[in-house]
């Protein structure tokens, strides 16, 4: 048949189809109660619209879990993001704090494909699918799918847990295929890593200075997990790192930083390449914040001491989509002439 043969005009009725042949009885299902069409202008941007609302700037303090019983304390954001499967920080992320008094025990189990651990301070071990592993102040652990976790204290500890589940409840999937295999980074590894890149020539003229974490599953993207991409960095006293953006969200930890140590946000650059009309968030230790995606930001230390931190982001995925799309600025020093 030749394609001036084939009938594609909407208005003209398809043959029907003879059931019978085919030992089919009952009625045909019409399915389409919930079909809505828009012109294309009325729903091309749903975020832009407000429809669809944007991923707030929002802080966590300390407080939340300091001195408080064994026990999860989610960051839950999910009000604002109108997220009606559960409860999320981001879109695809729930960061929680994890308080573990002396001698107790919490157990997690989400519908991941990605968990990060982070132990803030404290020490203990933790029991994963029967498997013993021993955990203390600075390591990272990160979890795959099918992943049954028990964690003990030997010492009061609290731990920043992120993981996926919001992402996997959206798409209402089960996490049942690990893609990486349980990795425990040491603290002193990490640190080790970080004083080398730290002390090393030029270091202060790189745009941050900073050790990415990853896991050698992990070819294309270099992240932590193929969801999740994990930094642990410094920003030394009397430094900034100029303003850059990316499309992942970035929940990060405040290790440790002394007043004066903050970030700017917002959602355009000047013509030297600073925010205009930033919002500021002033770091507290032991604390964590949330960056939106596509918002410019920039960090500064005007404190006596250096600061550290841990951005984590959903980075391994958007560096998987081929969508992250961050990009960094210089300063751009206006010419008169």
């Amino acid at each position: 048949m030749s394609t001036a043969e084939i009938n594609i005009d909407p208005t003209v009725p398809a043959p029907m189809t003879n059931v019978a042949e085919y030992a089919f009885e009952g009625r045909f299902a019409e399915w389409a109660d919930d079909a809505k069409y828009f012109e294309y202008s009325k729903a091309a941007n749903p975020i832009g619209s407000g429809l669809t609302p944007k991923v707030p700037i929002r802080q966590f303090g300390p407080e939340l879990y300091r001195d408080q019983p064994t026990g999860l304390i989610p960051l839950d954001l999910s009000g604002d993001l109108g997220t009606l499967t559960g409860e999320a920080t981001s879109p695809g992320l729930l960061a929680s704090f994890i308080r573990i008094r002396a001698g107790e025990q919490i157990d997690t189990h989400p519908n991941a494909t990605s968990q990060l651990y982070y132990a803030i301070y404290g020490r203990g071990f933790a029991a994963v699918n029967g498997t013993l592993v021993r955990w203390e102040k600075g390591d990272f652990l990160t979890l795959p799918a099918g992943s049954n976790a028990v964690f003990y204290a030997d010492d009061d500890a609290a731990l920043y847990w992120v993981h996926d589940q919001p992402l996997l409840s959206f798409l209402g999937a089960q996490a049942t295929e690990p893609r990486f295999r349980p990795t425990k980074f040491r603290r002193a590894d990490a640190v080790a890593t970080l004083n080398e890149i730290e002390n090393a020539p030029g270091a202060n003229e790189k745009s941050r200075i900073s050790v990415l974490l990853a896991n050698s599953e992990e070819e294309q993207t270099l992240t932590i997990t193929h969801v999740l991409w994990a930094m642990f960095g410094v920003l030394p006293q009397g430094q900034e790192q100029r303003p850059h953006r990316h499309q992942s969200v970035a929940l990060d930890l405040i290790l440790d930083a002394q007043p004066g140590c903050y970030s700017l946000l917002g959602t355009r650059l000047d013509d030297h390449g600073e925010i205009v009309d930033p919002i500021r968030v002033d770091w507290q230790e032991g604390g964590a914040f949330v960056t939106p995606p596509g918002m410019w930001h920039a960090h500064y230390n005007d404190s006596g001491a250096p600061a550290h931190l841990i951005p984590i982001q959903d980075a391994g995925l958007q560096t998987y989509l081929r969508s992250l799309d961050i990009r960094f600025t210089q300063r751009r020093d206006l010419v008169v002439g």
